[in-house]
């Protein structure tokens, strides 16, 4: 912590023994100090830090705040109390103190690193960001600057770069720890699973530990279908944090794909014990919901809010059940009664906003979406809410918007050079695709029903064919946007003015009666399905099984069929808006469907 050097020998003296952690040493030795000297700002200034270090949070505040004053506003001063405005979680003082350090004394290091990491605390990662640019254009070998740049290009879903700011902070100080542990967690997210595993192992060499490197483990060795280590590490953080939300998730998750037929089996006793937390019987609630079993998931719900009360959370949970089973009248005021408490919160607001759209009250969603929509204007969901708003009111909008004669693009895929046709490129990556289905059902958290899915993305697999394939890519995703050319008044058009590539790729098999219920992708701009080999079957015109389908939304809602389908081909690609409603209809034979989808966003 950044302190103003002190003059008088005795204030030396008491910052030592604040190095040494000797803190109740330096408490008395302020105190001593201060009954001389009541005024004394640099004393009162060591005092505050001391007291911090104890916890003892309320006489901290006091000492610093009259170290700030006494002092005349002393930026060091001031930087130690917006640190201690911090641990408090007041966020927004905190920043204040620091930018009020910053004005005083603008090459403040510890003031600008503290900001920029309680910009991030508080959800404002761009803030984050610009702060930890400044510090690593300042010093670039400011180890903390790059770790938290990395983390501020995280939470803004730019993994890349995440990982470039984190290993430059690794590579300044390989032992550093904390910027270990996050570039492990953001590896695993950029499907870099091996290279994660390597990391956390480094972490270990340096004696860090706990549920969040576990989960990050298990996060790793699931991707690489090491199923029986995962569900090991899972279950060592369930016995260290019983109610981690996180893992119960993924634990019924992993048993899930495996097959288990238990595999809620974990969550159902946490949640049934006694004394179980609200947030874990909501999670079983919720679980119960996405395996089918509504009616079970309502009465969890139901029994929770009358034991502990109507939480925002457990009344969005049960207007969400209620929803899917069609009872507007019951799940608007729920939905409404949630977001109304919590304003801000986008995951109310997007639940509020679906129950109006299906129950047919359009209009009374339009501020709400006109809100969010500004605030996020990349996130696709209110792209879409706004365009089903549109559709039930009649608009133009819907159409310039959804104009899925144009968005939907259709390519025949050229074959790699050393190929003489599409079939026969396939004839390799038909195999090294279905060695990657290794589970035997669905993910609990995605569109897919009846099916698999491959654990980890394809953009990082070594393998060459897959390579390949990706490469191919290129061309199409070019002539797609040189087609539906740029806008700026039009959501996705706007966004077309750099090359776009893909930041997430995957693969999935669809078996007898599977199907993907209709969906978009929030943190996508262009999506995608490529078939791989497709039944015999959808070479029905009328049945269209397998085929996929587009505007047609995930819940009931007036008007809402689909506005075109496309026949699924061996070797074509399909590529759309990713806020555009899409599903398929179930594969009704024996014969799977094997398909490779990703997500597109611009460069830059």
């Amino acid at each position: 912590m950044t302190r103003q050097p002190p003059v008088d020998p005795r204030l030396q003296d008491i910052a030592g023994l604040l190095q040494a952690g000797r803190t109740r040493e330096a408490e008395i030795a302020c105190r001593a100090l201060l009954a001389a000297r009541p005024a004394d700002a640099a004393a009162l200034n060591l005092l505050g830090v001391a007291l911090r270090h104890s916890d003892r949070l309320d006489e901290s505040e006091v000492a610093l705040r009259r170290a700030v004053e006494y002092s005349g506003g002393n930026p060091d001063f001031r930087s130690n109390l917006a640190q201690l405005l911090r641990a408090r979680g007041r966020h927004e003082a905190a920043m204040a103190e620091f930018r009020r350090a910053l004005e005083a004394a603008p090459r403040l290091r510890q003031a600008r690193l503290g900001l920029a990491r309680t910009a991030l605390e508080a959800g404002q990662p761009a803030l984050a960001e610009r702060e930890a640019r400044t510090l690593t254009a300042a010093d670039a070998r400011d180890r903390e600057a790059w770790s938290a740049l990395g983390s501020a290009l995280y939470a803004q879903s730019r993994p890349e770069q995440a990982a470039a700011a984190l290993r430059r902070a690794v590579a300044l100080d390989p032992d550093y720890a904390v910027a270990r542990e996050n570039l492990a967690i953001v590896l695993g997210v950029l499907d870099k699973s091996e290279e994660a595993l390597a990391e956390l192992a480094q972490c270990e060499r340096l004696g860090r530990g706990g549920p969040a490197l576990e989960m990050a483990r298990a996060r790793a060795l699931m991707q690489l279908d090491r199923y029986g280590e995962s569900e090991a590490a899972l279950e060592g953080v369930l016995a260290q944090a019983p109610d981690d939300r996180d893992a119960h998730f993924l634990l019924a998750q992993l048993r899930h794909i495996r097959g288990d037929p238990d595999f809620t089996r974990s969550l159902r006793a946490a949640a049934e014990r006694a004394g179980a937390p609200a947030a874990t019987r909501a999670l079983y609630g919720d679980l119960l919901r996405r395996t089918g079993k509504v009616a079970d998931a309502e009465a969890v719900l139901r029994g929770l809010i009358a034991s502990v009360g109507p939480q925002p959370q457990l009344l969005s949970s049960l207007a969400t059940v209620l929803q899917e089973s069609a009872r507007y009248a019951e799940s608007v005021p729920l939905a409404r009664a949630a977001w109304e408490a919590q304003p801000d919160d986008a995951s109310f607001a997007e639940n509020l906003v679906a129950n109006l759209v299906a129950a047919g009250d359009a209009m009374a969603a339009l501020p709400i979406v006109e809100r969010f929509h500004a605030s996020a204007p990349a996130d696709q969901r209110w792209i879409t809410y706004r365009a089903d708003i549109a559709r039930q009111s009649g608009e133009a909008l819907f159409s310039e918007w959804c104009d899925v004669g144009r968005l939907v693009g259709v390519y025949e895929l050229e074959p790699p050079s050393g190929y003489r046709t599409i079939a026969e490129f396939h004839e390799e990556l038909i195999p090294a695709l279905e060695s990657r289905h290794r589970h035997a059902a669905h993910p609990l958290d995605q569109s897919l029903r009846g099916g698999t899915q491959t654990s980890r993305g394809l953009l990082a697999d070594p393998d060459p064919v897959i390579q390949r394939y990706l490469a191919q890519l290129a061309q199409p995703i070019a002539a797609y946007q040189a087609g539906i050319g740029r806008d700026a008044a039009h959501p996705m058009l706007s966004r077309n003015v750099a090359p776009a590539r893909p930041v997430g790729c995957w693969s999935v098999r669809l078996k007898r009666g599977g199907f993907h219920v209709n969906h978009i992708h929030p943190e996508g701009w262009i999506s995608s399905a490529y078939y791989v080999s497709v039944p015999a079957e959808v070479s029905d015109l009328d049945a269209q099984s397998g085929w996929i389908k587009f505007a047609e939304p995930r819940y009931p809602m007036p008007g809402g069929t689909p506005l075109r389908t496309v026949q699924p081909q061996a070797g074509r690609l399909v590529l759309f808006p990713s806020y555009l409603w899409h599903g398929t209809n179930p594969i009704l034979g024996d014969e799977p469907r094997l398909t490779v989808a990703f997500d597109c966003r611009p460069e830059g």
